[in-house]
């Protein structure tokens, strides 16, 4: 059975994805490998990316409410080709300990600026913790392909990214500009969402599930034989949690998946930007 992720969880998550992104810059025979999931990115830009990142939003969640994104670290202070390895692993790891500082000093309901204005995500240090594991997961994976090891996303941490993802980069309350449709998106480790797009904008919903019908939640096809859609959805999509937002951050093509339904609402999802 999936848990739940709690703050304390997101945090210890978010720490444990950055010491595996750390261990795979500490190994990689170069830093100017290019990154094939980032195109045009070297893995010390992919570095530096992380780093400045994770301290600018430590300082937005630090500042607390606000009307705007507080000011990122200089550049010059960023790592360089000259940097030594042990200094690049250095920084990076006082970047995680700002962002996981700042979250953990706040507390999960604290407000903060973030930029999903209009999604179903709260705009709090939880919101925050939540979307930052998501992006240091990700970009974990990312570093691994760079390096040519063996990627992957952790079970619970793709879990909750697939509800993350919709309910933070979906959800809108800005109209859908095509006919109203249904999208279900099943992952095979037991869980179902249900995404709707109309003139109302996008929302998301996790799909009930019918547990007589399904003892074993952890089940390969648990999702398709126990999510109790209320009504058939004009497109389906299943695969693991990890295929799902793996295709959601475009990763992986959307063939990657098992299609059922009108696919052109997918490329139209895929294609729309609301804001």
């Amino acid at each position: 059975m999936h848990r739940e992720l709690e703050f304390p969880d997101l945090l210890r998550l978010i720490e444990e994805r950055a010491d595996a992104f750390r261990a795979v810059v500490a190994d990689a025979p170069r830093l100017d490998a290019e990154v094939p999931t980032c195109p045009g990115w070297t893995l010390l830009d992919l570095v530096r990316h992380v780093g400045e990142g994770r301290r600018t939003w430590g300082a937005t969640v630090a500042a607390g409410p606000a009307d705007a994104r507080a000011a990122g670290p200089a550049p010059a202070d960023s790592p360089t080709a000259e940097w030594e390895r042990p200094a690049v692993a250095a920084w990076l790891a006082a970047s995680t300990r700002q962002l996981v500082g700042a979250l953990r000093e706040a507390g999960p309901d604290r407000g903060c600026w973030t930029w999903w204005g209009t999604s179903q995500s709260p705009r709090t240090a939880g919101g925050v913790a939540r979307h930052q594991l998501q992006e240091i997961a990700l970009h974990t994976y990312d570093a691994r392909i760079a390096v040519g090891a063996r990627p992957s996303l952790p079970r619970d941490v793709a879990l909750d990214g697939v509800e993350e993802f919709l309910f933070t980069c979906c959800a809108t309350t800005v109209a859908w500009p095509h006919d109203p449709a249904v999208v279900d998106f099943h992952a095979a480790e037991g869980r179902s969402w249900r995404l709707r797009l109309s003139a109302e904008g996008a929302r998301a919903e996790r799909l009930p599930v019918d547990r007589a019908a399904a003892p074993d939640a952890t089940a390969p096809d648990a999702a398709e034989s126990y999510a109790a859609a209320p009504d058939a959805a004009d497109v389906a999509a299943r695969g693991t949690a990890a295929e799902l937002v793996l295709t959601f951050y475009g990763r992986t093509p959307l063939d990657a998946l098992a299609l059922d339904g009108d696919h052109e609402i997918l490329d139209r999802l895929a294609e729309w930007e609301p804001e």
